[in-house]
């Protein structure tokens, strides 16, 4: 085995995982941890004593539909996790982990949010070659690499906002002209709109945030608020 540089970390002795004794919680239960993966010769499996409960925990954990899904979603992982040419427990633990945190809601969801975990841990990686670059060709090569996955991520976490949106524009009313004697009256707005006034003139604006449960409620009052303004406006 090659010596470590001076500061180099060892990367090849994994932390203790062994889960620490259970505590009662006095206050609402939280949502069970995904299980944990053992590696054997042959390939690795879901560490769990249920094995049928085990993979309905990863699936959850991982957002996957079914079981095919997720076995192919957990052998990705598993590939991306690789350190020194074999897979890092550590590394598909803390990944595992990422995904179960940002909870993708279906396949599409579940796919992106494996590829970013994806992309920042290879982002780290190069990160960690970047710092112990022997040569310039070394710190270009990964400086390069790691600039890339920098831009890639938060390109990635605009997508899953937008796909959470569904892309729907916000409905905007505005540029309201009440004449003398009339009233516009936008009502019921939920506590998720903002409503803006203009002092200067009659200007009502509405801004429905479409990540919001109740978002398409808020939108037919706002529908209706607009043919209501329309109306006193002729």
């Amino acid at each position: 085995m090659a010596a470590r540089l001076p500061g180099e970390l060892d990367m090849t002795t994994a932390p203790d995982l062994t889960p620490a004794p259970a505590i009662t919680a006095s206050g609402p239960a939280t949502a069970a941890a995904a299980p944990r993966i053992k590696f054997s010769p042959r390939g690795f499996c879901i560490d769990h004593p249920d094995p049928e409960a085990g993979a309905e925990l990863m699936m959850t954990a991982l957002g996957a539909p079914d079981r095919e899904a997720m076995d192919g979603i957990l052998r990705q992982l598993v590939k991306a996790s690789v350190s020194g040419g074999r897979a890092d427990r550590v590394n598909l633990a803390f990944m595992i982990s990422m995904v179960r945190s940002i909870g993708p809601r279906d396949s599409v969801e579940a796919m992106l949010v494996a590829q970013m975990v994806s992309v920042h841990v290879m982002a780290m990686r190069c990160a960690h070659h970047l710092a112990h670059a022997r040569d310039l060709a070394q710190h270009d090569s990964a400086a390069r690499a790691l600039g890339r996955l920098a831009h890639t991520f938060p390109a990635q976490i605009e997508a899953l906002n937008r796909y959470r949106s569904r892309g729907e524009p916000a409905i905007t009313v505005q540029n309201v002209k009440v004449e003398g004697g009339g009233k516009a009256i936008v009502g019921n707005v939920t506590q998720h709109a903002r409503v803006t006034v203009n002092k200067r003139r009659a200007f009502v604006g509405v801004v429905i945030d479409p990540n919001k449960k109740k978002d398409k409620a808020d939108r037919a009052k706002l529908v209706q608020a607009a043919k209501l303004i329309g109306e006193l406006k002729a």
